[in-house]
């Protein structure tokens, strides 16, 4: 037998891909803020080197035969490591670029290096060389705005691929997230299925570690709520079954008691005794029949083509004594070949609707039962033009042992519970409302598909 996956962790799977795709898009972005930054610098470097060879150029010349101010170099505007530097000689600038200001940058004093002064009104980064022997100072300079410019365009060519690698990132961690949550979505609609047909326990294979506490929970609780079901089931069961023999021995001792005293102050009380029997027995009959239809499902039917017509006309023949000794006139029109549908229990339904219909019409009413298409699907309705049923009433009229009050008619409350599950067994979609000609009850039963 193979051994059952040990579980696995749900933390760790999502810490392993975020942190998989958190470093593999990091590397990615440090990447690409490395070409940027190599481009920029590289950019900065040769500018440099320019600046430098003219400044090469320029100390190599005769100071007199210079002048003080060297004249602009080309395209030294446009170049980021625009730098200025000035030659000074005893505090006095002999020679300088044009950019530069006539004065020294930076004091002179006994130090060598950088430095930060302010001159022509702008911020400086100067470094200064020089020579003690000659007396000779070397300032070179650059404006501090330069070097903000520099830093500004770089950020500028940074944060588009930085936002775009931001939004990779959060998308790829949605669908790591997606993927490793999928079983949890899975095990989700699983529970949301379940009906009280289906109480099968939820598979614990394949669960995250942190989700199986509460498979196994929910499991127990399923498997609780399974067995008192079968044992109501079991119960219900028994008790109708057990039922019917003590109440047929009841009702062959009344008939034989009625024979005995054939008095005729005896007969009503005899009458109403076997109109209470046989309540009772249509009672525990329709108990038997609820307490084999809720176990069942729907893929245990026998579903098969039922021809509509001679069911029809048997129902009219068994309840056409009834609907004579009561004036009641009962139509049929079948404009329908047949339906999929289990006959046994579309015979049921049937049956019951039209039990109904003559129980609480009034004498000298009409019960219409019509089948035929409707909306691009099979239709079959039973119709009446009695008292009818208020619309608050009708929501409750599948609802178990429940009457609508002030009927004057005796019945167990099964009938239309019976009904519905059997329709909700086929997938019939069982609807009420008003009966013939706008008064009554209609009962429609829609069955689904094509006819």
């Amino acid at each position: 037998m193979k051994p059952e996956p040990a579980p696995w962790s749900l933390r760790r799977r999502l810490l392993g891909a975020i942190l998989s795709a958190s470093v593999v898009l990091w590397l990615a972005s440090l990447g690409i803020a490395t070409v940027i930054a190599w481009q920029e610098t590289s950019e900065v470097f040769d500018d440099a080197l320019e600046e430098a060879g003219y400044m090469i150029m320029a100390a190599t010349t005769d100071w007199n035969a210079r002048g003080l101010a060297a004249p602009p170099r080309p395209g030294a505007a446009a170049r980021k490591a625009d730098m200025q530097y000035q030659v000074v000689v005893d505090g006095r600038v002999l020679q300088r670029t044009a950019g530069a200001p006539a004065t020294p940058f930076a004091a002179i004093d006994d130090s060598h290096g950088f430095a930060d002064p302010d001159a022509d009104g702008h911020r400086w980064r100067v470094f200064v060389v020089r020579d003690e022997e000659r007396r000779v100072e070397v300032q070179v300079g650059q404006r501090a705005s330069d070097r903000y410019d520099i830093l500004e365009e770089l950020a500028e060519h940074l944060w588009p691929p930085v936002l775009g690698m931001l939004a990779l990132l959060a998308l790829v961690c949605w669908l790591l997230i997606g993927r490793v949550l999928k079983p949890l979505r899975r095990t989700a609609a699983a529970i949301a299925a379940k009906t009280p047909a289906d109480l099968a326990l939820v598979p614990a294979a394949g669960q995250p570690r942190e989700v199986l506490p509460i498979v196994q929970a929910l499991n127990g609780v399923l498997g609780r709520l399974d067995a008192a079901l079968q044992a109501e089931r079991r119960f219900t069961a028994d008790a109708a079954h057990e039922l019917r023999t003590p109440l047929a021995g009841l009702h062959m001792h009344v008939q034989l008691l009625q024979r005995q005293h054939p008095q005729p102050e005896m007969a009503a009380p005899f009458q109403k005794l076997r109109q209470d029997i046989a309540r009772i027995t249509a009672l525990v009959d329709s108990l038997l029949l609820l307490a084999r239809l809720d176990p069942l499902a729907n893929t245990q039917l026998v579903r098969q083509p039922v021809l509509l017509a001679p069911l029809l006309e048997r129902l009219l023949a068994a309840h056409a004594p009834e609907a004579a000794r009561r004036t009641i006139r009962l139509q049929a029109r079948c404009t329908l070949d047949a339906v999929q549908a289990d006959p046994a229990m579309l015979e049921i339904v049937l049956r019951n609707l039209l039990d109904n219909a003559l129980r609480y019409c009034p004498d000298g009413s009409r019960i219409e039962i019509e089948a035929g298409h409707e909306g691009g699907h099979a239709r079959i309705a039973v119709r009446d033009d009695g008292a009818g049923v208020d619309e608050a009433s009708r929501r409750r009229l599948t609802e178990r042992f429940f009457r609508v009050l002030g009927q004057g008619q005796s019945g167990s409350g099964l009938g239309l519970s019976i009904v519905k599950r059997i329709a909700d067994l086929h997938g019939i979609a069982l609807g009420f409302g008003t009966g013939l000609d706008g008064r009554g009850l209609g009962v429609v039963l829609d069955f689904p598909g094509a006819p």
